[in-house]
């Protein structure tokens, strides 16, 4: 009887060693799983590193990179385009004036009423209208045809009795497709992009064929401005404020443009304006430079991308990127470890992850992290993720997110540094902060990575004064505008009306 428990007992025994050398094992491989996670995570934080050093090097770049595209053409990844526009709003401006914005699926028709006061807009009335699907692909008389048509109509609702009774009106046309501007009224059309493929359009002046399809509708119209939507936004921004001197859209896409003087566009020699200046699209997605801190993620989402080595600034920092950068650190997390579970298809999508998601997840306050919970399960297919993987997520949407802020904010301030208006006395930066007189800048922003994003706001603002110094960052002020595309070309049409 004896020997029989004896014998149970040691059964026991090994039985509980085996129990618990299996849960020694598990947690051994649970914490070299997780220990995989974190290694991924550090060296995500390693090579998104922005310190104030690395960051003051790309304002610096970008400095130098604007004076290599006025230089010459192709002197530099930055194009530094040529706008024509000589001649900002100033809050003068008086009448009616139209606007059309065509930038992808839908156009808008707007009109705005002025009275010469800075500080209102009377009136202005807006409609948006899709293009049909077969005009993306049929002739220019068909699309423009059909876009003079609905300005009609919407001249017709609005009971503009001047238009209607024969007389003359001005419209900005905001046209956000590659175009080569021969004049503030006048660009040829270089390639359509966005689903658009009209053939004979190619190599023709938008504005001009626009103004014949307004002819062929009775309409007395002219394009005084032919823009794209960042030129607006400068635009608007100079109408409420005068001292605004630079425009970011930071978007899905991203782009800036400023205010140079004349003298300095050297590619041009002999341009005269009568202001002394010049607002110059510099296409600054195209920006790039070897302080640039690129990770793994940007090197492979950029080979995979239909424009590879181009645009390497916007693939960085604007809204259509951050959100699948994200998703490739999650799909190398799941592929070292099975925290995320036994892999899901869905994180294998490219852009499945869109920015706006990220946001969603990193803003997520709630204690158990549920938006982030219900964004993995729903849009990545991976369910029942513990918390502590959780915050995990949390923290690559920050270091992604913080990253692409801080690098707009060293743009940002190259721009004016190359104005000589950061505090540092201009590219030479050879005079002492304490002896330079700043001015109050503005810098007009626009889009939803700034507006709709606090996190991403409050990185860029930090990064600001970071770079500056409070006491100069100060008098560096960010104002959003809302529509620059739309209510930015009425104000250019207005602005550089003869009438």
């Amino acid at each position: 009887m004896g020997r029989v428990v004896v014998g149970v007992a040691v059964s026991v025994a090994v039985v509980a060693c085996i129990v618990a050398a299996g849960v020694v094992s598990r947690r051994v491989q649970n914490r070299g799983k997780w220990r995989r996670v974190v290694r991924v995570l550090k060296e995500l934080e390693e090579a998104c590193e922005t310190s104030v050093g690395r960051l003051k090097q790309v304002v610096d770049a970008m400095a130098v990179e604007m004076h290599a595209g006025l230089a010459s053409e192709g002197g530099s990844k930055l194009k530094m385009l040529l706008t024509f526009v000589d001649n900002l709003p100033d809050g003068n401006e008086m009448g009616t004036h139209y606007a059309l914005d065509l930038g992808g699926t839908n156009f808008r028709v707007l009109s705005i009423q002025l009275e010469g006061n800075r500080s209102s807009i009377l009136d202005h009335d807006v409609e948006r209208l899709p293009i049909p699907q077969h005009l993306m692909t049929s002739t220019g008389n068909d699309l423009f045809d059909f876009i003079a048509s609905s300005l009609k109509e919407f001249i017709d609702k609005g009971n503009d009795s001047e238009v209607l009774l024969g007389g003359r009106r001005d419209l900005g046309f905001t046209f956000s497709f590659p175009t080569k501007q021969n004049s503030i009224s006048s660009g040829v059309l270089i390639k359509w992009t966005k689903g658009f493929s009209i053939g004979d359009m190619v190599g023709k002046d938008v504005a001009e064929c626009l103004e014949q399809a307004m002819t062929r509708k009775g309409l007395n119209i002219r394009v005084t401005a032919l823009i794209n939507d960042t030129v607006g936004t400068l635009a608007l921004g100079h109408y409420h404020d005068a001292d605004t001197v630079a425009a970011v859209i930071i978007g899905t896409g991203t782009n800036a443009c400023y205010l140079e003087r004349t003298d300095a566009i050297i590619k041009c020699q002999g341009l005269l304006t009568t202001s002394g200046f010049m607002v110059v699209n510099m296409e600054w997605g195209n920006f790039w430079s070897s302080h640039l801190p690129r990770t793994s993620y940007d090197i492979d989402l950029d080979f995979d991308s239909p424009n590879p080595n181009d645009q390497g600034f916007e693939k960085m920092i604007s809204g259509m990127y951050l959100g699948d950068v994200v998703r490739r650190v999650i799909l190398r997390m799941s592929q070292e470890s099975d925290i995320f579970g036994f892999g899901s298809s869905r994180l294998s999508m490219p852009f499945v992850l869109t920015t706006p998601l990220m946001a969603e997840m990193h803003e997520d306050e709630s204690l158990d992290l549920r938006d982030v919970a219900r964004i993995l399960n729903d849009i990545l297919g991976i369910p029942e993720v513990s918390l502590k993987a959780r915050k995990l997520i949390v923290r690559i949407c920050d270091v992604v997110t913080r990253r692409a802020a801080r690098l707009v904010a060293a743009g940002i301030l190259g721009i004016l540094k190359k104005m000589g208006r950061d505090g540092t006395g201009g590219i030479a930066g050879a005079r002492s902060r304490t002896d330079v007189n700043i001015k109050r800048t503005v810098v007009a922003v626009e889009g939803g990575l700034y507006t709709n994003y606090t996190m991403f706001r409050e990185y860029l603002h930090e990064a600001l004064i970071e770079i500056l110094g409070e006491e100069i960052a100060k008098h560096i002020i960010l104002k959003v505008t809302e529509d620059g595309s739309g209510i930015g070309a009425a104000l250019l049409a207005a602005s550089h009306s003869s009438n």
